[in-house]
């Protein structure tokens, strides 16, 4: 497995270093580091029961780490209740009190730290206004939408006026397009209080399109950090390349007689990469839309799915007994489109992404299709 980790330094907001949780003998997290600048968005992302719901628990002080150090803002918070670091959370499970108004749900945090009446007031005024909820003061949750409920979670976290904003899958509860419209919320929230936002989601659109950088975990193992289009396009290893989005992978040996090319499952596919020597053995990925179906391409296929998206069709092509593909193509001339059944031509991209040599889920997901 080809794993990285972030070095973390003194000029970073939020650090983790060398961070470990288990429980028994269970591993959660395991020998984790990353730093978090001041304002940024990150995502943790990964399968379910990789350790990133642990990980941001850890940060708001509801779970201690086993090891390491969680520092924020050149203070180490090890050891601190959750109610006294400068961190606010924000369930999956909004958690409002039923039978307490808007209101007096964003003051409960508030009261518990006995804030004098007249800043408590204001402060939830400004809380509510930032949410666009100012005129839903008096009522309480059962009369509110999903993403009304939302925001009355954001307020109490936000009256609070925390360091860093934890959400742990806070748009799950949500239909499709109220996650939109929230993910902008949540952006719009960030760049005008100039919030550190640390969310945690299983959807990878989601984090594709809301986050300044993803943290990939595996078995709570860190697997990649970096910008989405760098995660997305440049995968450190098979399992982010079959996570974050879908991935088509092949693995094959080099040719170069002057012509390189890939030789796997029956074909050969060329290749543009000045790097690969002659008999070397390695692993590309394409991504779906690096395929392009033609009438007379270098590869043949026979279509053995298409699925409508709106703005493309999914194709899945079979070449041969070995090999499917994953292609998504741009149908906006409706005479392009292919059905089921239907033997195509494709042109794949002639510089894939290569991924490491040792990496042992692209070995175990060779001549087969990565993200059926």
């Amino acid at each position: 497995m080809t794993a990285v980790s972030a070095p973390t330094s003194a000029s970073d907001f939020l650090t983790l270093e060398h961070v470990s949780k288990t429980y028994g003998t269970v591993r959660a997290l395991e020998d984790l580091s990353v730093a978090i600048d001041r304002g940024e968005l990150v995502s943790f992302v990964g399968p379910s029961g990789c350790g990133k719901t642990t990980l941001l628990r850890c940060i708001g002080g509801f779970v201690q780490q086993t090891s390491g150090i969680i520092a924020l803002d050149g203070h180490v918070l090890d050891g601190l209740p959750p109610d006294e670091r400068p961190t606010g959370m924000v369930f999956q499970a909004y958690a409002l009190f039923p039978h307490m108004t808007v209101r007096q749900n964003v003051a409960y945090g508030l009261r518990i730290q006995k804030v004098a009446r007249h800043e408590r007031e204001q402060r939830i005024d400004d809380a509510l206004e930032t949410v666009q909820l100012t005129a839903f003061g008096d009522r309480r949750p059962r009369e509110l939408s999903g993403g009304q409920q939302q925001r009355v979670a954001l307020a109490r976290c936000l009256v609070l006026r925390p360091k860093v904003l934890l959400l742990d899958e806070p748009l799950s509860n949500l239909d499709a397009n109220l996650r939109v419209t929230m993910r902008d919320e949540i952006k719009r929230l960030k760049d005008e209080l100039d919030l550190t936002i640390v969310f945690v989601t299983h959807d990878q659109d989601e984090a594709l399109s809301i986050s300044d950088r993803l943290l990939v975990l595996r078995e709570g193992r860190l697997q990649q950090v970096g910008p989405p289009e760098q995660v997305y396009r440049r995968p450190a290893n098979a399992f982010v390349a079959r996570f974050v989005g879908d991935a088509n992978l092949l693995r094959g040996v080099v040719r170069d007689d002057g012509r390189k090319r890939l030789v796997a499952a029956g074909l050969e596919v060329p290749l543009d990469h000045e790097h690969l020597a002659d008999g070397e053995d390695v692993t590309v990925m394409w991504r779906p839309e690096g395929i392009e179906v033609t009438d007379e391409g270098p590869l043949r296929g026979e279509i053995i799915s298409d699925t409508y998206h709106g703005r493309f069709v999914r194709y899945v092509v079979r070449l041969n007994e070995e090999l499917d593909l994953v292609v998504d193509d741009d149908v906006s001339d409706a005479r392009r489109r292919h059905t089921t059944g239907e033997h195509v031509g494709l042109r794949l991209l002639p510089r894939p992404h290569v991924l490491p040599p040792d990496d042992e889920i692209a070995q175990g997901a060779a001549k087969r299709l990565a993200a059926a």
